[in-house]
Formats: structure tokens, sequence, C-alpha cells
């Protein structure tokens, strides 16, 4: 059993859904993020809630690159061991590309993949000293095609994370150290109401529920909630770009420019 678990923006959104789920399971945890304040309020709740557990705090920009290797390591003196590392922070921001909104893709990609991978070095070099652990990438739907206006870059990000985890799993295969890439889909959380889909949505209790249970099995690849997602998944791959364009002009008339998919919502 994975007994202790790093969740990275864990203050908010999916990253604090799945804090209350492990602690549930009597998991210990380490929790960072970058509100420092919500995350002492998560860490009071939790440990009145489950009295039993360990709960530890870390302030972190997951962009300061440095930190994060520095936070990680800290984390894993304190708990003894890091067994298992959710790399969830990300953020949803984006613009349509050429229409002067280059700052907020770039800071997109920096977030959703540049720190990402800041995150994936750090975790596995504990798991490689350790010679265990379980790395767990969260992605996206939308990193399996490309999608048009605010989701362009952030869905690249997603895309490019879906690989990195794939090419860790690859190198690590055969070993005691287990690569998990999350593919959630409409999750319902507290700036992502996605009204423009409420057939496909998910609230946030039953979405994390969800996801945690998917990641204990600890498969290569899940989708989030299995249905309809992992039929949704193949025919999103199949689909002419024709109709993910019509599909994203639909979504932007529904919820405006913060349109995305759930797993934006996890910058903490």
């Amino acid at each position: 059993m994975r007994k202790n678990i790093l969740i990275t923006g864990a203050s908010g959104g999916l990253g604090r859904g799945m804090a209350w789920e492990f602690a549930r399971r009597g998991r210990h945890l380490a929790l960072c993020a970058r509100r420092g304040d919500r995350l002492k309020e998560l860490r009071d709740e939790l440990l009145a809630a489950h009295p039993s557990i360990t709960v530890a705090v870390r302030e972190l920009d997951v962009t300061d690159h440095a930190a994060v290797f520095e936070v990680f390591h800290s984390f894993r003196a304190e708990l003894g061991s890091l067994d298992r590392v959710v790399v969830n922070a990300g953020t949803g921001e984006g613009s349509p590309v050429g229409t002067g909104g280059f700052e907020r893709n770039l800071r997109a990609v920096n977030t959703n993949f540049t720190a990402a991978l800041a995150q994936c070095e750090a975790a596995m070099e504990v798991f490689r000293e350790q010679h265990s652990g379980h790395l767990v990438v969260i992605s996206s739907m939308s990193a399996l095609k490309g999608f048009p206006g605010a989701l362009t870059a952030y869905a690249a990000g997603k895309a490019g994370v879906l690989t990195l985890a794939e090419g860790i799993r690859a190198d690590v295969m055969g070993t005691q150290v287990k690569v998990s890439t999350m593919l959630p889909g409409y999750i319902r959380s507290e700036s992502n109401t996605h009204e423009g889909q409420r057939r496909l949505v998910v609230d946030t209790e039953t979405g994390c529920r969800r996801l945690a249970a998917a990641i204990e099995r600890e498969p290569a690849r899940a989708c989030v909630p299995a249905w309809p997602w992992s039929v949704l998944g193949v025919g999103l791959r199949l689909l002419p770009l024709r109709v993910t364009s019509r599909m994203g002009a639909v979504a932007r008339r529904a919820e405006g420019p913060r349109a995305r998919t759930a797993a934006a919502d996890h910058a903490g």
C-alpha cells in the first residue's frame, strides 16, 4: 500500500478533493500549493476529521523549479519516504494563438508542461533512490486532440505531459516504480461549472472519488470517470478536426473565454 502521498496543487479543485479521498483511506499526506493559507486550513480540517494521519504542508509555486526539488526532498525527509507523487498543479488559462495572448499561452505551457517536468524529475529522483514509488500525472481528455481557441495551448501542454509520462513509464518498466496518467473529463469544481456540458458533468466529490480509485489501481492510463470518457476518448481521437473545431465554438458560447476541461482546475 502507498502510505505517504504527495499532491501538488492541493489547496483547491481536484487536488483538494484527492487529499480528502486519500485521507479517508488513512494515508499520510504531503500537500503543496501556492495558496499557503488555504493549505493550512485544509490541513486543520483533514486532521480534525482523521486524527490518525500525518498532514505536512508547504507553500510552493511549481514554476519555481528549484523550489520543487527542495520541497519534494523536504517532504521525503519529514515523512521518511514518498510512496506516491501526484503531479496535479496546473492552470487553465489560454487565448487563441495569434490574438495577442502569447504571455497567457506561455504561462499555460510553462505551468502545465515545463513545471510538470520539474515535478516528475524531482519525484523520480526520490523513487530511483528508494527503488520504488508511484508517479501519477494528471493530464486531460483534451490531450487527445487539438482544440481551438482558449484551449489550444492548454491541450498542447496536457498532450506533452501525456507523452512525458509514457516515456518515463517505458524507462522504468519492469521495476518497482510505477507510472500512471489520469485523463479527467468534466468534473465540476470551484471555478469550473461546465454548464454547457451538463449531461457529461459529475460533481466534485464523485469525480475525485473516482479519480482516487483509478489512481489506486495504478493503471498505465485511465479516463476518469471511466464512463463515458473511455468511449468518448476513442471517438475523440478519430473525429475529424472540423468537428472538434465546432465543439470548441459551442463550448466558448456556452461558458465564455474560460471554457476548458476539468483538469484545468487544479492550480492550487
